[in-house]
């Protein structure tokens, strides 16, 4: 069963790989050692019987046997043995106890005896001394000297690894619990953790730098859905209590009889004025909510912008006649390419709806709002429809041209008036759900344009449900 912990395992792992190098190393100095030990047998042997050779050369053949006989005293007290076998082919031991007679075929190897030992032999040749063949032969004792030579060799191995694998098992530990025990402390902070948090920083291997990485994104991004969520709670309490109150007060003053005649009539009026403000607050809040399903909360069909900003300044034109603005659409002439795209009905005119409301909120009385739309290519995106809605009122402050598109950005209370600071911020999320953008910018000598880019073909994959 693997440990539960990180170091553990990699301990584990190092262990069973120092296990697995031992085993390799040993198992190869042991055939190594082996075959030494069994040469230097074997050069010894050689040694010996060119000696003997050489003395049976220079004597009677009448004192071979007494002169091999001495000379395997030695032998036999190791375990040896002498054998000699004459030229009818018969064989004689002339020095230890071997359990068996036979002369191997080689001049020199192993030979096993019928007990089963081994024994290392050499043999002089059967053309030198009168035809005789003469072998001896040691106990064959390369695996015990191999064995021995191998386990001090270990020792020095094991020590090598210990010294050496353990630092690096910690050091290699420490590179990758460090971090991730950093991640998961702050990964535990994290739900009480209040405010823009510290990033992590980078350490350790390229997985973890990269898991700390998207960590810091998680958390920065958590911050930020934490810092809106408490600005959204702020803004609603501050946009829910101006026409509740109204609501309250007029709905008390009709229902106590404090409010009759014209006055309750137009108590009557505020609070339909306040009551349509609290349900175009709650048709916002309910965009915002479906625009975090991204592109799949559209649904993409055939459009015109020219019929849709028909449509729009028809729906605004008495609201804006009541305001003394002049709502003008700028209209298509013979041979202008055509205006046709594929996007989602509701999504397209919820963006409308809020760039008008925004501009008559801006536009004071005698003014004018001019619609318009046209193709537009822009480098790196594909060919699409731009809607823009541009008004000759104050403008947008200095430096506030893009943080209008901020959720509950308020730069300028003459643009914004009694609005939740969310309509701009709709209009630019929708457009990037079609795979377009919204850009705003101030006119000359006075007044602002807010432009949204629509794609003709839309990145739109498939869609469930409206956008509201």
């Amino acid at each position: 069963m693997l440990p539960r912990g990180l170091t553990g395992r990699i301990v584990l792992a190092f262990a069973g790989l120092a296990a697995a190098l031992l085993l390799a190393v040993a198992a190869t100095l042991f055939l190594v050692l082996h075959q030494l030990h069994q040469n230097e047998i074997e050069d010894s042997l050689s040694r010996q019987v060119a000696t003997v050779i050489v003395t049976l050369s220079r004597e009677p053949a009448a004192q071979w046997d007494a002169t091999l006989t001495d000379t395997g005293t030695s032998i036999a007290g190791d375990g040896g043995y002498i054998l000699v076998q004459n030229p009818n082919g018969a064989i004689r031991v002339l020095a230890g106890n071997p359990s068996s007679l036979a002369v191997p075929p080689n001049t020199a190897g192993v030979t096993t005896t019928s007990d089963g030992k081994s024994f290392v032999f050499v043999s002089a040749s059967r053309n030198t001394a009168n035809a005789r063949t003469i072998v001896f032969a040691l106990p064959d004792r390369s695996v015990q000297l191999a064995l021995g030579d191998l386990a001090r060799a270990l020792i020095i191995v094991v020590l090598v690894l210990v010294l050496v694998g353990v630092p690096v098992a910690w050091l290699l530990s420490r590179s990758l619990t460090g971090p991730m025990r950093r991640l998961a402390d702050a990964a535990a902070e994290l739900p009480a953790a209040s405010g823009e948090t510290r990033p992590l920083p980078l350490e350790g291997p390229t997985e973890v730098k990269a898991l700390t990485e998207r960590f810091n994104v998680m958390a920065h991004e958590l911050a930020s859905t934490r810092m809106e969520e408490t600005q959204l709670l702020a803004n609603l309490r501050h946009d829910l209590r101006t026409p509740l109150t109204s609501i309250g007060g007029f709905a008390e003053a009709i229902a106590d009889g404090t409010a009759s005649g014209d006055r309750a009539i137009t108590a009557a009026r505020t609070i339909a004025d306040e009551a349509q403000r609290l349900e175009r607050l709650v048709g916002e809040l309910g965009v915002v909510e479906r625009l975090g399903q991204g592109p799949a909360a559209l649904r993409p069909e055939a459009l015109d912008a020219a019929a849709l900003l028909a449509d729009a300044a028809a729906r605004f034109e008495s609201r804006a006649g009541g305001l003394g603005v002049a709502i003008e659409v700028a209209g298509t002439t013979a041979g202008e390419p055509d205006l046709a795209f594929t996007g989602d009905r509701l999504a397209a005119e919820r963006i409308l709806q809020n760039l008008i409301e925004n501009a008559l909120s801006a536009v004071p009385a005698g003014g004018h709002v001019w619609l318009r739309a046209a193709p537009l290519r822009v480098p790196g995106r594909r060919p699409g429809i731009s809607m823009s809605v541009t008004d000759d009122g104050p403008g947008f402050p200095p430096g506030t041209a893009e943080r209008v598109f901020e959720r509950f950005f308020r730069a300028d209370p003459s643009r914004t008036g009694s609005g939740s600071g969310l309509g701009l911020a709709i209009v630019r999320e929708l457009a990037r759900a079609h795979g377009g953008e919204a850009w705003a910018e101030n006119v000359a000598p006075h007044g602002a344009r807010v432009t949204v880019l629509l794609p003709i073909s839309p990145a739109i994959g498939g869609v469930t449900e409206r956008a509201e």
